[in-house]
C-alpha cells in the first residue's frame, strides 16, 4: 500500500506542473542515497550509500537485485563500466577501487588510494581500454587523476596546479565528460574552471568560466558534451539552492570560452545535466535537489517541469524516457513532446 501511495503522490507531483510529463513511476524504494547511474542490459544500475550496488530491470521492475560490496558502510558516488565489468570508488580515505563482474556480480578491490585527502568525485570510461577518475587534490594542489590503461589503474602524472580551495563536487558522477578526442573536467569551489585533456597527447589546458564561484559551495556541479564543440555546465550553490544567477553556461568551442545562459531565469541549484541523445545538444534535462527542468534550445531558456525534491542524478533511457535517482528512490519519467 505504501508503495502504491508513493507512486501516486510522485505522479501527481510531476503531472501537476507540466503537460510535457506523460507519466512517472517509482521503480525502487530503499534506504539509500544514489548519485551515480549506468544503463546496461535493459537495466538501470546504481551505486550508493552503505556499500550498496544493484540494478532494477527496466522491462520488469520486480526483477531487481542489490549487493553490498563491503561490510564497512562505504559511500559510493561513482559508477562506470566497460564490456565486462562495473567500477566504483568510495568517497573518503582510503579510496578503494572496486571491479564488479557483470555476469556474477563478484567484486574485487583492484586499486587503493590511501592519501588522507582522497575523495573521488567522478569516474569516466572514454572507451573499454581507457578511463579517468578525479579526486580532490593533496596538499601540493596538483591535479589528482587516476587512469585505467591496459587493464590496470595507476596515478596519472602531471604538473597541473589547482588553486587554493579549487576542488569538485561528487554530486552526480558528472563533472567529467568525454568524446573520442577530449576529456573535460569541471572544478568548483574557490575557483570553477574547465580542464581539457587532448586524449592523443594527454596535454591539459585550463580555461576560466564565468560560472558563480569563490565560495566552497559554489561552481559547476555537472557537465555534458554532445561533441567536440558543444557542451553545457550547470551548478550553483548548494547552501543557497534558489539562487539562479550565473549557474548555467554553454560552450561552442570545446570549452575554451563559456556563455552564461538563463541567469536569473532558471530553477536554481543543479546537480546533473544530460543532453538528449541525437538532439545535437538542443534538448537537455537538468536535475536539482528541488527541481527537474528542461531546455529545448541548447540551454538558452529553461522550463521547470517539476518541483519534485530529492533527485540528484539523471540519465536518458531513450528519446522519451529518463531515469532519475537520489534520496531513497529511483524513478522513470516519460515525456510527451
Amino acid at each position: 500500500m505504501k508503495k502504491i501511495f508513493s507512486i501516486l503522490c510522485l505522479s501527481i507531483g510531476f503531472t501537476a506542473f507540466s503537460q510535457q510529463v506523460e507519466s512517472v513511476e517509482t521503480i525502487l524504494n530503499d534506504k539509500i542515497s544514489i548519485r551515480a547511474l549506468e544503463l546496461y542490459d535493459h537495466k538501470v544500475w546504481y551505486s550508493g550509500t552503505d556499500s550498496k550496488l544493484g540494478f532494477v530491470d527496466l522491462k520488469d521492475h520486480k526483477n531487481q537485485k542489490q549487493i553490498k560490496l563491503s561490510e564497512d558502510k562505504l559511500q559510493f558516488r561513482t559508477l562506470a563500466q566497460d564490456k565486462t565489468s562495473f567500477y566504483t570508488i568510495n568517497i573518503e580515505s582510503p579510496a578503494r577501487f572496486f571491479k564488479i563482474n557483470k555476469k556474477d556480480l563478484k567484486s574485487q578491490i583492484v586499486f587503493k588510494d590511501t592519501a588522507k585527502t582522497a575523495f573521488y568525485d567522478a569516474l569516466r570510461f572514454v572507451n573499454d581500454k581507457l578511463a579517468f577518475t578525479f579526486s580532490d587534490a593533496d596538499k601540493d594542489h596538483l591535479l589528482k587523476l587516476a587512469v585505467y590503461r591496459n587493464g590496470k589503474w595507476n596515478m596519472f602524472k602531471n604538473n597541473v596546479s589547482l588553486n587554493e580551495g579549487e576542488a569538485a563536487f561528487a554530486a552526480s558522477n558528472t563533472n567529467i565528460s568525454s568524446t573520442k578526442k577530449h576529456l573535460w573536467i569541471a572544478t568548483g569551489g574557490k575557483a570553477s574552471r574547465i580542464l581539457r585533456m587532448n586524449l592523443k597527447d594527454e596535454k591539459i589546458e585550463i580555461f576560466n568560466t564565468p560560472v558563480v564561484q569563490g565560495e566552497s559551495s559554489q561552481g559547476m556541479y555537472s557537465i555534458d558534451f554532445y561533441d567536440d564543440h558543444f557542451g553545457i555546465a550547470a551548478g550553483g550553490d548548494y547552501t543557497k539552492q534558489d539562487a539562479n544567477v550565473n549557474n548555467i553556461a554553454t560552450t561552442n568551442d570545446g570549452g575554451q570560452t563559456w556563455q552564461i545562459q538563463a541567469s536569473g531565469q532558471n530553477a536554481g541549484y543543479t546537480t546533473c545535466v544530460k543532453i538528449k541523445p541525437g538532439s545535437k545538444g538542443k534538448e537537455i534535462i537538468a536535475v536539482g535537489d528541488k527541481h527537474i527542468s528542461y531546455s529545448s534550445d541548447f540551454g538558452k531558456t529553461w522550463k521547470k517541469i517539476s518541483d519534485e525534491k530529492g533527485f540528484f542524478v539523471c540519465q536518458w533511457i531513450d528519446g522519451n524516457s529518463i531515469v532519475l535517482a537520489g534520496n531513497s528512490r529511483i524513478a522513470v519519467m516519460k515525456l510527451k513532446f
